[in-house]
């Protein structure tokens, strides 16, 4: 669990708790009346000093309910098209462990491909401006990850990173003998470095470069903003997962009713963006994160905790472009440093004002990025000796030493 699904269960139980205040409420001021002799058909007296129940509570009620209306005009800007959430046809894909992957495409059947992979607890449909902008110039592949979105789990319900990989390694097979750059957004870019070190014989034929975006090298608890009082709390932050396993279907009560109020959308807010988002894609990463199976994303949680790519990074051959964001409170911007500083022929790319949604938020500047980075490796092949073509063509200079962070402790 990062900071921002902390954030998420607290503003979840804060916001169960104004429900619950505001049902005390209209129920003590019934037993008062009831108290008082205006109940049982007795005439109703004029108001008196306890009917502030009555305001307070309805007033809570209808905050629990029809919050998310005001906030979204609050914590969001402008409107948007509002078509975030369509999907394109697509096909059901049989990944090795059995589960069922959703996989859509678009884009010129014979063109270089771009296989996408969102970040958990979200979907493929994150990937829109992504979309909108590259499309015309490159074959995209784009999935839904296990248990999220449209795809289906594995039939025996285990989730780890080294089956999310073994899964992109069908997808992958979806482009032939084609090209491929791999790009990944938080858990995708994990996913991309466990295929890395699980699958090898993939790059430099076939995967020409690799795009990380706002993702971690390790377990996401090291490197997230708190991680100093986060860490020592793993044991209970486990422990709270497997309750959203073993208690999912009231979980998912709760989170719907976070969303209704709004509590959700003011987590994602605070916790999930860099600067002011638009109101349909704040709208659309609550959704989301509201709608996706709780026992899904909590055993999904757990497996994040136990992995560990660090030392593994130097198996990264194909060149990498490395996103960070400098307001990001789930993945550090140094957790992207150390892996632009580690993995051979990579660089990074930092945007001072993206948050962790930050491929959404700061779309333009992220696909142009991508596009500029995809164009340098299709045209060279990705063989080692254009590393400096391509950082030339990117117009950035390899990391040679993290930059510091305030307040982050220092890169492994």
């Amino acid at each position: 669990m990062s900071f921002l699904g902390l954030l998420l269960r607290l503003f979840a139980l804060l916001s169960l708790a104004v429900l619950a205040a505001g049902g005390y409420l209209l129920w003590t001021w019934w037993d008062w009346r009831e108290v008082v002799g205006v109940g049982n058909g007795a005439p109703r007296r004029e108001t008196t000093s306890e009917d502030w129940r009555l305001y307070l509570g309805g007033g809570l009620i209808a905050w629990s309910l029809l919050g998310a209306i005001p906030l979204r005009l609050i914590t969001g800007r402008g409107g948007g098209a509002g078509h975030r959430m369509r999907r394109a046809q697509g096909q059901m894909l049989p990944a090795p462990d059995g589960s069922s992957l959703y996989v859509e495409t678009d884009g010129p059947a014979g063109a270089p491909v771009l296989v996408f992979t969102h970040g958990w607890g979200m979907d493929a449909t994150t990937w829109i401006d992504a979309r909108r902008r590259l499309a015309d110039r490159y074959h995209l592949i784009l999935w839904d990850l296990p248990g999220l979105g449209r795809s289906k789990g594995p039939p025996d319900g285990r989730y780890s990173l080294d089956r999310f990989a073994d899964a992109l390694t069908a997808v992958l097979d979806l482009a032939g003998r084609r090209q491929v750059i791999l790009v990944g957004h938080s858990i995708g870019g994990m996913i991309i470095q466990t295929l890395a070190r699980d699958h090898p014989q993939r790059f430099g034929r076939q995967v020409v470069g690799v795009v990380l975006e706002n993702t971690t090298h390790a377990n996401p608890l090291r490197t997230t903003f708190l991680s100093t009082l986060l860490r020592p709390m793993q044991p209970l932050l486990a422990a709270m997962m497997h309750l959203d396993v073993w208690l999912s279907p009231l979980v998912w009560l709760m989170n719907w009713q976070s969303y209704l109020s709004g509590s959700t959308h003011l987590a994602m807010r605070l916790g999930g963006f860099g600067t002011q988002p638009p109101r349909d894609l704040l709208e659309q990463v609550s959704l989301l994160a509201t709608r996706n199976s709780p026992g899904v994303q909590a055993k999904g949680d757990l497996a994040m905790m136990r992995w560990d790519a660090t030392d593994d990074l130097w198996r990264l051959s194909a060149p990498a472009l490395v996103f960070a964001g400098g307001r990001d409170l789930v993945t550090r911007a140094d957790a992207g440093e150390t892996i632009a500083r580690v993995v051979p022929h990579a660089h990074l790319h930092h945007v001072e004002a993206a948050g962790h949604m930050g491929p959404q938020e700061c779309a333009d500047i992220y696909n142009a990025a991508l596009a500029t980075f995809a164009d340098a490796a299709f045209a060279r092949g990705a063989r080692s000796a254009d590393a400096l073509t391509i950082e030339a063509a990117m117009d950035a200079t390899p990391i040679t030493a993290p930059r510091h962070i305030p307040g982050a402790s220092p890169p492994l």
